[in-house]
């Protein structure tokens, strides 16, 4: 039992690493979108054929969007290794072009002595996010293995970080073995599980809305949305709703919902949250809140806001995946259709503006508002009469001595107190972070406060084996440049 419940930690750890290194390319994206909407806007009709500078706007926004596999195995590579070195990158580079030349249609057919078109129609998909992801993985593993490996004199040119790339590409034929027997067999599982969803329509959107909320606890959205967002199954939402291309009302259906929940749901939630903050704690929990709000509002950024309630008041957060849920079920239905590239925040909506699968966005903004009234009623009704603990409302005031709080910007105050709170330099090894999250690597997670960083205004803190996560907002890095000072 002991082994199991280890075992279970590590694999939410590995999520959880894999969640921020996937960060780095999923980052990206907003460019693509950025490109492709500006060149929309210059020439909606003609897709950049009648001006050139709009044309090559758009290549260069599908130049991005048709490599995303490559920018997750250079990613995940360089993300999960223990050093962000340009070896791991190569490493990760490497493994991608092995596997996909290794498991080509072309080889394939090659292999069972057949025509080109008799071979199964997974092959011709094996460059995708889920291979883009695998062989970043290897990469990764394969940097931290053999970075320091000495070789005997004579071939010790090609020891250390020079052998990962070697190893990598070495290892993935490896992989690949395994994956020529197995990929045929998940391909047709994701092409049926994808199917059964999609094809019950709008409630399949809904169904998909529902889980990809109630996934974000344990790190798990990402591969559902990969069956949904990108090219895994042929649906392809993102690629297909910014390159133009699918069945007009329905591509971009498992996108569009997202838009009134984040750009006006989750906001009426915050202000809901702040109203009902204690007296002596409204005024910083409005000031977060509001922060959060719009961060949401504009960016489609939602960890803010949802790790607030998300573990000290579960039933809202069952709620909130509830209603994300209706709301792509009723965008879907009503084909309402707007598109993202990175989040569902008003930057995106402008950007819809003018993308030919575009249809009916101004409901989405009626929707958005009853969203809005629906989030805060509905969210102040429930924390008044379960009493639930969410942000203001905690039982006890702070301390005097720990005023310095994440509400603040003497960033510098922070780093120390949050450095004290967990545990002093000694116990520290390394940290990180990612958009919303401080990542670190201890000597000793037990060691490290939840109750003093919770009280410093920290939304969550997530305990692993040597490994803790502090839920804080958009100003994390900030914080972290003025611990790496004092580290």
């Amino acid at each position: 039992m002991m082994h199991f419940h280890a075992l279970r930690k590590r694999m939410l750890l590995l999520f959880q690493r894999l969640g921020k290194a996937l960060m780095l390319p999923v980052s990206v994206l907003p460019a693509a979108a950025i490109l492709i909407g500006i060149g929309y806007w210059m020439d909606p009709l003609g897709f950049g054929d009648g001006f050139l500078f709009s044309r090559i706007l758009v290549q260069v926004g599908l130049i991005i969007l048709d490599h995303v596999p490559i920018l997750f195995a250079v990613g995940v590579s360089l993300g999960m290794a223990k050093e962000r070195d340009g070896s791991a990158a190569l490493s990760g580079l490497l493994g991608y072009l092995v596997l996909t030349r290794v498991l080509s249609t072309e080889s394939v057919a090659q292999y069972q002595q057949i025509p080109v078109l008799e071979v199964s129609e997974a092959f011709s998909r094996i460059g995708n996010q889920f291979t883009g992801i695998l062989s970043g993985l290897v990469g990764a593993y394969m940097f931290n293995r053999f970075s320091t490996l000495q070789l005997p004199s004579g071939l010790n040119f090609f020891g250390g970080k020079r052998f990962v790339p070697i190893i990598s590409a070495l290892s993935m034929v490896f992989v690949s073995l395994p994956l020529y027997y197995i990929w045929p067999l998940l391909y047709e599982g994701l092409i049926v599980f994808g199917t059964r969803i999609s094809a019950l329509g709008p409630l399949g959107a809904g169904i998909y809305g529902f889980l990809n909320r109630l996934l974000i606890p344990l790190g798990l959205h990402h591969p559902l949305n990969s069956v949904f967002w990108f090219d895994v199954i042929g649906i392809n939402d993102i690629g297909n709703f910014w390159q133009g291309i699918g069945e007009y009302g329905k591509t971009g259906q498992y996108l569009a919902g997202f838009f009134p929940i984040m750009m006006f749901g989750l906001p009426g939630a915050a202000l809901a949250m702040g109203k009902s903050a204690m007296k002596g704690q409204k005024r910083k929990t409005r000031s977060f809140m509001g922060t959060a709000a719009v961060a949401s509002f504009l960016t489609g950024i939602t960890e803010p806001l949802e790790f607030s309630f998300m573990f000290v008041a579960p039933p809202l957060y069952v709620l909130h995946a509830f209603l994300t849920g209706v709301s792509l079920y009723l965008t879907a239905q009503f084909q309402w259709i707007a598109g993202f590239s990175f989040s569902a925040g008003l930057t995106d909506f402008l950007l819809s503006l003018r993308m030919p699968m575009s249809k009916n966005m101004g409901m989405l903004l009626i929707l958005g508002i009853l969203m809005f009234f629906l989030y805060y009623f509905s969210f102040s009704f429930a924390i008044e009469r379960f009493q639930l603990l969410t942000p203001g409302r905690e039982p006890k005031k702070m301390k005097k001595e720990e005023e310095s709080t994440l509400y603040s910007r003497n960033y510098k105050k922070l780093a120390k107190t949050i450095l004290k709170a967990s545990g002093g330099q000694e116990n520290i090894l390394q940290v990180d972070a990612c958009i919303t999250r401080l990542r670190l690597d201890v000597m000793d997670e037990k060691k490290v406060s939840d109750k003093r960083l919770r009280s410093m205004g920290a939304m969550a803190v997530l305990k692993q084996e040597g490994h803790v996560q502090v839920i804080i907002g958009p100003e994390v890095h900030f914080i972290l440049e003025e611990l790496k000072q004092l580290l």
